[in-house]
Order: structure tokens, then sequence, then C-alpha cells
């Protein structure tokens, strides 16, 4: 990572009262591109299917593949607007990018969406699976059943139902990588249905991971700390946000360019031995297990 980036140490107060949140409403906007980066060649030709590719982590997953040469596809809810200039910046790298926007905790929308994206470019070679969404409550009792399921279907069923829809296209050397979280394995006392989420999705990249081993498709995961994304003014009351980061050993929340090298390496070549693993980026949260 280039030492000329300022990371800011905090955030000013903010709130946006709708989920998903949008990245051009933000302050400070996150920072998702190191343009020092010197391409070389790692993804070339080949085809990555993003979901909740619009912003965020996403984007900066998205730009940092384009760059090594793969065409995008980016699956979102609705975020139009941050989706657009994704796509804008995609293709500034000469590289194609299509949106698919709906929801992923529909099993038929994910049929259509990968359907959709073979069509267009005929392959996927990497699965990231990065959409998600939380909603903090004080207590378990104040999550409702529909609480539950939808977060449940958005960051677990979602994943299940994207992998299942790409599995017969992937060929071997393809690669999956999953969105996990710090809060899987230090939990949450306000995120507690959205922790469980991301705690099954530890072990169900382990177990997917030795289901594909014996196809050559390999599985990982990535468990960020406290990133500067849209789902945090989105679901975070204002003065939670001004102080998302400040707990971690370095003091500040990550940016989503910090977790890009990270995705790009675990779909190279370089992490070809590595299946099942998470790598955790979180500011010196030291985690075992």
């Amino acid at each position: 990572m280039n030492e000329s980036f300022n990371f800011p140490m905090s955030i000013p107060k903010q709130h946006q009262g709708k989920q998903p949140g949008f990245e051009t409403l933000m302050n400070p906007r996150p920072i998702f591109e190191d343009p020092n980066c010197i391409a070389s060649g790692k993804l070339m030709n080949k085809v990555a299917l993003i979901t909740g590719g619009d912003s965020g982590i996403g984007r900066a997953v998205a730009l940092a593949y384009a760059r090594e040469g793969a065409d995008i596809v980016i699956v979102y809810l609705n975020e139009h607007e941050d989706a657009a200039e994704t796509k804008k910046l995609v293709e500034s790298k000469g590289r194609k990018c299509i949106l698919i926007p709906g929801d992923i905790g529909d099993d038929t929308f994910c049929v259509n969406a990968v359907s959709q994206a073979i069509k267009e470019l005929n392959k996927i070679d990497i699965l990231i699976n990065n959409a998600g969404e939380q909603h903090p409550q004080n207590s378990i009792e104040d999550i409702t059943k529909e609480q539950l399921e939808r977060t449940f279907k958005t960051n677990i069923f979602g994943m299940f139902y994207m992998v299942k829809a790409t599995l017969p296209y992937l060929k071997e050397g393809a690669t999956i990588i999953n969105t996990s979280s710090v809060t899987a394995y230090k939990g949450h006392k306000s995120l507690i249905d959205y922790s469980s989420t991301k705690g099954a999705i530890a072990t169900f990249t382990r177990s997917l991971a030795l289901s594909l081993a014996s196809r050559k498709i390999r599985v990982n995961a990535v468990a960020p700390g406290p990133i500067w994304t849209p789902l945090i003014p989105s679901s975070f009351s204002d003065s939670d946000v001004g102080e998302f980061g400040s707990n971690t050993p370095m003091g500040r929340p990550g940016q989503p360019v910090e977790l890009a090298e990270t995705y790009l390496f675990l779909a190279s070549n370089g992490a070809s031995y590595i299946s099942g693993e998470t790598i955790h980026v979180n500011g010196c949260t030291i985690i075992n297990g």
C-alpha cells in the first residue's frame, strides 16, 4: 500500500436512513483504489462476479481485478448511482462491466443473474460473495422474525444460492471468496443475527472448500474488521458512526482499498495451495480461531 495515503483517523457523525447505504452520500468518501499500483496481469481475461460490487469493499475489489485484466459482473440490490460509477471506473481500465440489480436472497434471481453473466461474458472464473446487511438491536428480544430471516437470506442463503447457480460453470482453477467479518470470531452485542451469519460463513467456507477440493476449485474467506463502507452510516446511529473503528489497536477504521489486494491474492495463482482459510484484515485485532 502506498504510504502517501492519508487514512482518516476518525469519521464525522452521520446517518443514512435506508439500507443499503449510498457511497455518494458518505463523508468522507471511502478510499477504494491505490492509483500507484502497477498492473501485472494476474487475472488477465478472467471473469469475476462480485455481489455487492457497486460500492465499499466490492467496488475496491472490482477495480483491483479490472486493473489486473478481469472483466467484472456486479450484482447489487438497487444502488444504481453507485453501480454506474463503479462500472465507469472499471471500463476506464479497458475492461467490460455488467450490472445486474436484484436480491440475492431470492434463489431464482441468482440463477437468472448467473445465466445473464454467462450469456454476456461466456464464463465465470471467480465468484466473490460479498453482499451483506446488518440491523443493530439492543437485545435479542428486539430482533423480529422478519429481521432474522432477512439477515440470513442476504448474508448466508445468498451465498448458497450464488454458489449453486455458478458451480456448473466453474472450471478447474476457479476460485470462490466469501466476505466474513471479525464479528464471526469476537461477536458483537448489538449485531447478534449478523454475527451469527458471519460465523456460518466461516464454516460454510471450510466445508465448501473440502467439498470442491477434488474439482480443484478453491474456496477462501476474508474477515474484515471495521471498514468504512455504506453499510456503516446506513445501519449505525450518527454517534456510533462518529466512534467507528476507534477501538481497534490502530485507532482508526479501515478503508476498502486496504482489503482489495487480499482478495486479489486469493484469486491469483499465488494462492494456488490455499483453500478453506480465512484472512483477517482488521486493524490488529488478534483472532485466535
